[in-house]
């Protein structure tokens, strides 16, 4: 039991999140058993929660800082196609390990007038660019290399997260072909794009 006078936003967050990613439907989730879960009156929770949208809000906030920070992580030290597939399996790894969490956030949009949450997007775009700036595509090329590199790896890991791929045969592999098929062809693309230059 949380003790109330350590009882934060912060500490409300990651109750939430501990319940979603233990098996909770985000779609039921209530303030009620929140405020039961931390042994508290569910009135007490606006002391640190405006609304059940604000927890929401919380928790996609908390979804893209973690999953930015796991990112960055994973690629330091990294460039070029390394970079690319370390990225890509991080992202992975985070949807997996947070099922629940994942799962809400597909259901939320990035609220563009959120400065936070644009902070947080924008930390993940930034991270993923750099990677592709590692093998020299800038400006345009660049852009559109990571919107389909994004495209990829969330409807790959939102597909595996709500039980999309049912056929027996192994996943892993077929997220490596994925991500090898799409990193290499970029590439391929952009070695072109050089030499007809």
């Amino acid at each position: 039991m949380i003790k109330r006078r350590t009882l934060n936003k912060e500490a409300v967050v990651r109750r939430a999140v501990e319940m979603l990613n233990a098996g909770g439907n985000p779609d039921r989730l209530s303030l009620a058993e929140l405020a039961a879960s931390l042994d508290i009156k569910a009135p007490s929770l606006y002391n640190h929660i405006s609304s059940l949208e604000g927890l929401h809000r919380e928790l996609h906030l908390y979804t893209w800082q973690h999953l930015g920070q796991a990112m960055r992580e994973a690629a330091a030290g990294h460039v070029g196609r390394r970079a690319l597939f370390e990225l890509a399996y991080a992202y992975r790894v985070f949807a997996q390990a947070n099922p629940g969490l994942y799962r809400l956030s597909l259901a939320s949009a990035i609220n563009n007038e959120d400065a936070e949450m644009q902070a947080a997007g924008n930390d993940i775009l930034t991270t993923i660019m750099l990677a592709f700036n590692s093998v020299g595509m800038a400006g345009e090329d660049a852009i559109h290399a990571v919107r389909g590199f994004r495209s990829l790896i969330h409807g790959f890991v939102s597909l595996e997260s709500t039980g999309g791929f049912a056929m027996p045969y192994e996943i892993e592999k077929s997220f490596h072909r994925a991500v090898t098929a799409y990193v290499d062809g970029v590439l391929a693309v952009e070695t072109k794009t050089v030499v007809a230059q």
